[in-house]
């Protein structure tokens, strides 16, 4: 191992593969890592908050359009088609090229 290996990978024994503890240093370092910590569960707890409100609200709305379609569905089956009775034909005639139709009207109206 030449001299700029020792700088970059560091002793090959593994005895100073970790930094010595300075007291004071050690300590700041040390409370750094436990409020870095806490910060990113606090983050990761309201990113987890967001997620169940926004699935909660997806599957609110996909109730409310599963409930639509089913009244939809259950109106377009008790349609009924009704067929045209012989007294409601119309009448039409063809006035200088275009057809005007009569009897289209309805009573009571």
């Amino acid at each position: 191992m030449t001299e700029s290996d020792r700088l970059i990978f560091g002793p090959g024994n593994g005895a100073g593969a970790r930094r010595p503890s300075n007291g004071l240093l050690a300590s700041i370092l040390w409370l750094g890592g436990v409020i870095a910590t806490v910060v990113a569960m606090a983050v990761g707890a309201v990113l987890a908050v967001f997620t169940a409100v926004a699935v909660a609200v997806i599957a609110l709305f996909a109730a409310v359009l599963v409930f639509f379609a089913g009244l939809a569905m259950g109106a377009r089956r008790k349609a009924v088609v009704r067929n045209r009775r012989a007294d409601d034909v119309i009448e039409a005639h063809k006035v200088d090229g275009a057809w005007v139709a009569y009897g289209w009207e309805r009573p009571g109206r």
